[in-house]
C-alpha cells in the first residue's frame, strides 16, 4: 500500500492520541451508565469532529473520504458509542443535504451540525420496509403549497435526540423508486412530528434507536433535498459513504479486538504457560491479522477513488459485506480467547461481542449486500464499481 499523504497520518495520529488518552479508557464506564460523560462530547465538538465532512464553507472540516474513514476507523477502537454519536453528522444524517441540498439548505442547517449544536438522523427503515427500502409506506402529499407527512420509521438511529432528520416518503406510489420517493428534511418540534418511543436493542444502547411518527406533518418546499421524486436515488448515494464508514468502524474495532487478545493472551497462563504460547490461540489471532490486512488497502482504495469522483455502490457493497462478517468472526474469537471472562459484563470483549452482531443487518444486510454484488457481476460491471 502506497504511503498516505502528510495531513492524513497527522489526522489519524492525533484521533489515536485523543482514543487512548481521553476516550478508551471510559469504555467500561460508558457501557455501565450507558452514557457518555458530557465532558467527552464537549471534546468533539471543540475538536471538530461532528463536522468531519462538512465543507469548510459550512464551518465543517472538510475533510476528504479517506481521512474521515480513518477518523471512523480509529474512534472505533474506543466505545461503539462515539462512531454512533458522530456518524450522523458526517455521513447519512448530514450527507443528503451536502449533495444534494441547495445552497440556501447548506447555510441554514450545516453550520449547527458541524458545530456538534445539532444532531442529524436518516430516516428511511420502516415497520414493512427494512432491506426492501423501495417499499417504504410513509407518504408525502401536496397541501397548500406544502407537503403533509403522514407515516411511521422506526430502528432510527439518534432518532430520539436528533434535531433535523432526512426522512424518504413516497410522492408517487406507483412510481416509487423510479421517480416516486422524495426526500425531505424535518425539524425537531415541527408539528405533526413526533418520537413515538426508544427502541431497546442487544447492543449497548448508549446511542439509541427510535421510532418516529409524522401525523399530519406539514413541511415546506424548502424542506425538500434535490428534486422531487429523485429522493431514492439521493438515498443511495447517501448509503455507498455510509457502507464505506461502517467498513472502517469494522476495521477499527477488529484491531481493538486484536490488541484485547494479545494482552490477555500474553498474560493469561494455562497449563504452565501464557496463552499466547498455545497454538490454537496463535491460529484465532493470525486469522483476525490477515482479515484486517486484507480489509485496510482495499478500504482505503475504494475512499481515494471516491475522492477522485468515482461511484462506487459495488465496491461499497463488497467492502461492507467484508467487514461486518470479518468483524464477526473475529469478534466471536476474541470471546473464546478470553473464555468465560469475555462472557462477562465487566470485559469489554462482550459489549463489542454485541455490536459487531449489528454490522452485518444496518446500511444494508449482508443479504442485500450480496444482491448488489451480483447485480454489478451480472450487468458486465465485474463487480468493481456502479
Amino acid at each position: 500500500m502506497t504511503a498516505l499523504a502528510p495531513e492524513v497520518e497527522l489526522l489519524r495520529t492525533e484521533t489515536r492520541r485523543l482514543v487512548d488518552r481521553e476516550l478508551r479508557p471510559h469504555t467500561l464506564q460508558i457501557e455501565r451508565e450507558r452514557h457518555i460523560p458530557d465532558a467527552l462530547v464537549a471534546t468533539l465538538r471543540e475538536l471538530g469532529y461532528f463536522g468531519l465532512t462538512i465543507p469548510e464553507k459550512y464551518g465543517g472540516l472538510g475533510v476528504s473520504t479517506l481521512q474521515h474513514l480513518i477518523v471512523q476507523e480509529e474512534l472505533a477502537r474506543a466505545h461503539s458509542a462515539f462512531n454512533m454519536l458522530i456518524s450522523g453528522n458526517n455521513g447519512i444524517g448530514v450527507m443528503g443535504i451536502v449533495l444534494d441540498g441547495t445552497e440556501a439548505q447548506k447555510e441554514r442547517w450545516l453550520p449547527r451540525l458541524a458545530s456538534g449544536e445539532w444532531i442529524a438522523a436518516f430516516a428511511l427503515t420502516e415497520p414493512a420496509a427494512g432491506s426492501d427500502a423501495q417499499a417504504i409506506q410513509t407518504r408525502a402529499e401536496r397541501q397548500d403549497g406544502k407537503w403533509l407527512l403522514n407515516g411511521t420509521k422506526h430502528y432510527i438511529s439518534r432518532g430520539d435526540v436528533a434535531h433535523l432528520t432526512t426522512v424518504f416518503a413516497l410522492t408517487d406510489k406507483a412510481k416509487r423508486a423510479q421517480g416516486g420517493i422524495t426526500a425531505f428534511v424535518v425539524e425537531k418540534g415541527t408539528p405533526g412530528f413526533r418520537v413515538a418511543r426508544v427502541q431497546d436493542s442487544m447492543g449497548s444502547d448508549v446511542v439509541k434507536q427510535a421510532e418516529l411518527v409524522f401525523d399530519d406533518c406539514l413541511v415546506a418546499d424548502e424542506n425538500v433535498v434535490g428534486e422531487v421524486g429523485k429522493g431514492f436515488a439521493t438515498a443511495m448515494r447517501i448509503l455507498d459513504l455510509g457502507r464505506l464508514s461502517l467498513a472502517a468502524r469494522c476495521l477499527g474495532t477488529m484491531e481493538e479486538c486484536v490488541s484485547l487478545a494479545v494482552e490477555h493472551a500474553k498474560n493469561r497462563v494455562q497449563f504452565g504457560k501464557p496463552l499466547a504460547e498455545q497454538q490454537a490461540i496463535q491460529h484465532m489471532l493470525a486469522d483476525t491479522a490477515t482479515d484486517i490486512a486484507m480489509l485496510r488497502p482495499a478500504l482505503y482504495a475504494a475512499a481515494q477513488k471516491r475522492d477522485g469522483g468515482e461511484r462506487l455502490s459495488a465496491e461499497a457493497a463488497m467492502l461492507k459485506l467484508f467487514a461486518s462478517e470479518a468483524l464477526g468472526r473475529a469478534a466471536d474469537r476474541t470471546v473464546q480467547i478470553f473464555g468465560g471472562m469475555g462472557f462477562m459484563k465487566d470485559c469489554a470483549v462482550e459489549a463489542i461481542y454485541r455490536e459487531a452482531r449489528m454490522m452485518r443487518i444496518v446500511e444494508g444486510t449482508s443479504e442485500i449486500q450480496r444482491l448488489l454484488i451480483a447485480r454489478s457481476v451480472l450487468s458486465g460491471g465485474g463487480g468493481k464499481s456502479s
